[in-house]
């Protein structure tokens, strides 16, 4: 056969490589830029989330400060101090806790906001500070913490030490607006304020304290070791944060050419247009000083919500970089010596495809008009004759799947049926738990219609037990119908307040006092002799709205689970307190029993289940319990593990609604 001058080999040869060349360049130029855009998406993604660690540190800080002002406020030396206007000796008590926990300030005025005592610099009191944000709340008597930006002024009355460490000279910075100032003055400091009251509840004064940020970096710091754990790249720190006056760097572990802390440097003008001006979050590359960094700025608001600052963390952008480039050179290298080894693969495959391919496209055009019974002669082993036994499977296949189809048929029929009766099953399940929903009903009603002759057999078991000698055979069973039919009431008792439970009675009560009661009941018993009770109330408890008596049989029922779980030897603790959000109300029964089994544990509240033996639990008390609980908008919670006690936890709404079940 002649071969043509442009041969099908050629053909496929150039087709080929034409194909790759373009495909490659293509891809090259794709691939550069995604992998760019990748690696910058998830440094972004990255920074994103750091600068969530940021706030977090940031907000800690704020929320210890706050913490440290409210608990030190409620001292009751503080207290007297003002009643007695005697402020020497809680000057110097202030002081030593100011330096302890490594606050700049802390100061207490009067209840007009005048300030009495000023612990850093003794010698300037008399300034009135009422209208300061955050010591107009405390005035109100609020606790508040907030970052705020004070004049080199009022820096000056705390000392000049202070003053001057605040004070920053602004540098040159490339990319950053302009700007005419050349010092900065003023201070960020993270300040909180909190009322001191007497018992009454009178306003005696405000403490406040803060934290100056400018040249203190101990935020910015924790931020860079907690998130970036000191990385560098080349010798320069991977990650950094900065905290920000205004576009001014006060707070950083940015480094300049000197390769010092960048103090007194400024944000890029883009940069403070989107986050000081906007108000918005600023997450892309920037300038950062004498590098590029992927960053994320925030915006610092005071208390009044007004844009102060800027939080800032930020990672070198240049690694990044050189491991887009570093991918690229070694694809483009990997690929064209792909490239080459199928351009040779190629040459030399194109006889073995060509005189197979026109007999395979013979088959096809045979099978194509029906003649299935066609076979195509295998002579290879390679691709070429895989695919020659693939059209001879094909024909068997097609007779197959035709019995398959039949088979199939059968098939869903059979799964139809099989579904058709789990639906009657499931309609049958439903149809039993409606019957067991009555039933329970009928219970309900049964044991109230018993619960009278009930009483007249204990009354006149009662009488006849009074009348008889106890000498005579039958004063013991007597005894024991008495104690079985008190037994049999309790029973029907606790099924009519299971099945129709009254509505709570609700009056203002003291959860202290209810649990006080509770015990006040139980630590007379026998059981109790060798328990320890230890108390742990929250003092400042609000009262809320419940029922006194429900709630303190709750209490009772579950103070003694606990002296038989630990078979009255062993210590009971009961801890009330309040949630932050002072929403939550909650009464903590730690015993140190043996623990509860998990099996057991899931079963607690279930009606008449119990673990004690016959004739001495009616398996209700828990249930009951929980039901009144869920009537007041409230929990209860087990925590236990066997060999390590239980803790009962019970937690009820301050401002509630009962529900009508």
């Amino acid at each position: 056969m002649k071969i043509p001058h442009f041969s099908l080999r050629k053909k496929i040869i150039l087709s080929f490589l034409l194909v790759i060349l373009l495909g490659g360049i293509i891809t090259l130029i794709l691939g550069s830029r995604l992998i760019r855009n990748t690696l910058i998406s998830q440094a972004q993604d990255k920074v994103k989330h750091d600068l969530s660690s940021a706030w977090m540190v940031f907000n800690e800080r704020v929320s210890d400060i706050k913490e440290f002002v409210s608990l030190t406020s409620e001292r009751k030396r503080l207290e007297d101090s003002l009643k007695n206007k005697d402020y020497v000796p809680i000057s110097e008590c202030l002081n030593q806790l100011r330096k302890k926990y490594r606050l700049d300030i802390l100061n207490v005025t009067d209840p007009k906001g005048v300030v009495i005592i000023r612990t850093r610099n003794p010698g300037q009191t008399g300034d009135n500070q009422s209208q300061d944000e955050i010591i107009k709340k405390a005035l109100s008597k609020e606790v508040t913490a907030s970052p705020q930006i004070i004049s080199r002024e009022l820096l000056l009355r705390e000392g000049k030490e202070l003053a001057d460490k605040a004070a920053i000279e602004i540098k040159p910075t490339p990319k950053a607006a302009k700007s005419s100032k050349n010092k900065e003055t003023s201070g960020m400091i993270l300040k909180a304020a909190s009322p001191i009251l007497d018992e009454d509840n009178n306003l005696l004064g405000v403490l406040y304290g803060g934290v100056l940020i400018n040249r203190n970096y101990e935020i910015v710091d924790r931020v860079k070791e907690m998130v970036y754990k000191g990385e560098q790249y080349k010798g320069h720190e991977t990650g950094t944060a900065t905290i920000f006056l205004n576009d001014l760097r006060i707070s950083t572990n940015v480094k300049n050419k000197d390769d010092l802390r960048a103090i007194g440097t400024r944000v890029s003008e883009k940069v403070s247009d989107a986050v000081l001006k906007n108000g918005k979050s600023y997450i892309d590359r920037a300038f950062v000083v004498n590098n590029w960094y992927i960053t994320a700025y925030e915006p610092i608001k005071n208390l009044e919500n007004q844009i102060i600052g800027i939080l800032y963390v930020g990672m070198l952008e240049k690694p990044y970089i050189d491991i887009a480039h570093k991918v690229m050179i070694t694809f483009t290298f990997m690929a064209s010596m792909l490239v080459i080894l199928l351009l040779v693969l190629l040459y030399f495959s194109t006889n073995r495809i060509i005189d197979p391919l026109l007999k395979i496209v013979e088959a096809t055009q045979k099978i194509a008009s029906g003649d299935l019974s066609h076979k195509v002669e295998v002579t290879s082993t390679d691709e070429i004759g895989y695919l020659a036994e693939s059209f001879n499977k094909m024909t068997d296949d097609l007779d197959a799947a035709n019995k398959k189809l039949l088979e199939w048929g059968k098939t869903l029929e059979k799964k139809v049926e099989e579904r058709t009766k789990e639906l009657r099953e499931m309609q049958a399940h439903l149809i039993q738990s409606e019957k067991l929903a009555s039933l329970g009903k009928l219970a309900a009603g049964v044991a109230h219609e018993i619960n009278n002759p009930l009483a007249g057999i204990l009354i006149y078991s009662h009488l006849i037990l009074e009348d008889i000698d106890k000498d005579t055979p039958y004063y013991d069973n007597l005894r024991k119908i008495v104690k079985e039919t008190t037994r049999c009431k309790e029973i029907v008792k606790g099924l009519l307040e299971f099945a129709r439970p009254k509505e709570p009675e609700t009056n203002l009560v003291n959860i202290n006092d209810v649990v006080e009661k509770a015990l006040s009941i139980m630590e007379t018993k026998t059981l109790f002799q060798n328990i320890t009770i230890k108390k742990k109330y929250f003092s400042s408890l609000p009262k809320i709205t419940a029922d006194s008596a429900q709630l303190q049989q709750v209490f009772i029922n579950i103070i003694i689970n606990a002296a038989e779980a630990m078979e009255g030897n062993g210590s009971l603790t009961i801890k009330t307190g309040i949630d932050r959000d002072k929403k939550t109300i909650y009464i903590h029964f730690r015993d140190t029993g043996p623990g509860i089994p998990e099996d057991v544990k899931n079963r607690l509240f279930e009606p008449f289940f119990t673990t004690k033996e016959v004739g001495k639990g009616t398996g209700l008390g828990l249930a009951i319990s929980y039901s009144f609980i869920r009537k007041h908008n409230g929990t209860i919670e087990v925590q236990s593990k066997a060999g390590e006690g239980s803790t009962f936890i019970v937690k009820l709404p301050v401002k509630n609604e009962s529900k009508k079940d």
